[in-house]
Parts: structure tokens; C-alpha cells; sequence
């Protein structure tokens, strides 16, 4: 192949591949007696590897590094590691492509990035006005963001999000907005938030209790004292249970 055969097979430049042979990153291949690069499958496959790690955020010196440590190796070796590169971007452009439909699904005013499986969850839940319950929704769709919610916890969830008696616990977490946190009905409203949660959604939960760095605080910040102590308590509580 010619320069540009190869830039067009990568999806390159052309000047990005003579900056590469420049830099040292790709060595220069033979040349024809024309004088002309003869580039052959394994130099693609060399320059495609340079644009995925690349595209992943590795900078020149680091590529150099990444491509010392294949040195020697076997290219059915390699092209099934660019394949696997590949497919994990194909299931990422999915997601997104997935993602992307449940916006053009929703209104204008609705629209929200959620994921699909946090779209149908929130979809069950019965309308309220309950300020406990709209800081709920925002929590999940911060956590959905950050990639750490999930399918599975979203699915089972769904039960939990479609019962009309969570409703009752929320307008008590509301009656707890002007409350001290030495109330006593505190423990008791834990106790049954933390019943009312299903086996499965503890079992789903990290054993660490890790979430986002910063997560916890920032979410006890948004209640009042009192409210924040009762989702002090179901908190630990989620955390213990996850780790049984």
C-alpha cells in the first residue's frame, strides 16, 4: 500500500502519518524503487493501533511505550486485541445510540439524559409532589450519569418505584423538614425505608458502599438535619446489608 491507500484503509491523514515516521512512533517502511513507502498489513495495523490509544487519551510518549510492549508479538495476536478494541467501541456507540433515543422519545421539556433501563424505572413511579421524592429522582439521574446505577438495580427497583405506599414514607421524610435531629421519629422511618427496599438492590451494592467520590456528602447536604439523619441511617444500613 501507498501512503494514502493506508491512511484511507486506518482513517487517518496523511500528515499524521509522516508526523508519526518523524517522531519516531512509526518506522519508515521500505520503499519502491520509485521511491514510494510500501506499506504492508502489518504497518496498518501498527498505525491503527497508534489511532486507538490515541483516541483513548494516550499521549505520543505514551503510545510509544504501549506499542514497545507488543514488540515481538504475533499479529493474529494483535488483531485480535484491535478487534476486541473495536467491539467494546461498537457497544459504546449503542449505549450512546440508545441513550440518544430516549431523548428524541421524550418532549422537549422532558428530555433528560437518561439511560433507557432508569427511563422505564422512573416511568412506574406514581406522580407526587413530594420534595423528598423529586431529590430521589435527581440523585438517581446523577448517579445514572456517573455510571453507577445499572440495570440490574434499576430492574429491581421497578416493584419498589411502582408501590403507592413508598408515598406515605416520603411525606414523612417531608414532615421532617423542620424537625431536630433528636426527633424521635427518626429511627423508626429508617428502619421501615430500609425494610421496604428489596434483598436483591443490598445484594447489587458494592461491598464497599462506593459510589462517587464525594457523593455521600453532597447528598446529606441537600436535607434538613433531621432528614439527613434518617438517610444517614438507611445509607449505613444499605452499606452493612450490601457487605452480608
Amino acid at each position: 500500500m501507498r501512503i494514502g491507500e493506508i491512511a484511507a484503509v486506518v482513517g487517518v491523514t496523511t500528515r499524521a502519518i509522516r508526523h508519526y515516521h518523524h517522531v519516531g512512533l512509526l518506522p519508515e517502511p521500505e520503499r519502491r524503487p520509485n521511491g514510494y513507502r510500501a506499506y504492508s498489513l502489518r504497518d496498518a495495523v501498527l498505525l491503527a493501533r497508534v489511532r486507538r490509544l490515541t483516541e483513548l487519551g494516550l499521549s505520543l510518549d505514551e503510545v510509544r511505550d504501549v506499542l514497545a510492549d507488543d514488540a515481538g508479538r504475533e499479529l493474529a495476536d494483535v488483531l485480535t486485541e484491535l478487534d476486541a478494541d473495536l467491539a467494546r467501541q461498537e457497544a459504546e456507540i449503542q449505549e450512546r445510540r440508545r441513550r440518544l433515543a430516549v431523548l428524541l422519545a421524550a418532549g422537549p421539556e422532558e428530555a433528560e439524559p437518561l439511560s433507557p433501563a432508569l427511563a422505564e424505572l422512573l416511568a412506574k413511579a406514581p406522580p407526587t409532589d413530594s420534595p423528598t421524592a423529586a431529590k430521589d429522582r435527581e440523585h438517581l439521574i446523577l448517579l445514572d450519569a456517573a455510571g453507577a446505577g445499572g440495570q440490574e438495580v434499576y430492574a429491581v427497583l421497578g416493584p419498589l418505584a411502582a408501590d403507592p405506599a413508598v408515598l406515605a414514607l416520603y411525606d414523612r421524610l417531608d414532615e421532617l423538614a423542620d424537625a431536630p435531629v433528636e426527633d424521635p421519629r427518626i429511627a423508626p422511618l429508617a428502619a421501615q425505608l430500609v425494610a421496604a427496599v428489596p434483598d436483591e438492590v443490598f445484594a447489587a451494592i458494592p461491598a464497599d458502599g462506593a459510589v462517587a467520590a464525594g457523593f455521600r456528602e453532597a447528598l446529606l447536604a441537600e436535607y434538613a438535619p433531621a432528614q439527613a439523619e434518617v438517610v444517614r441511617r438507611v445509607m449505613e444500613a444499605f452499606i452493612e446489608r450490601g457487605r452480608g
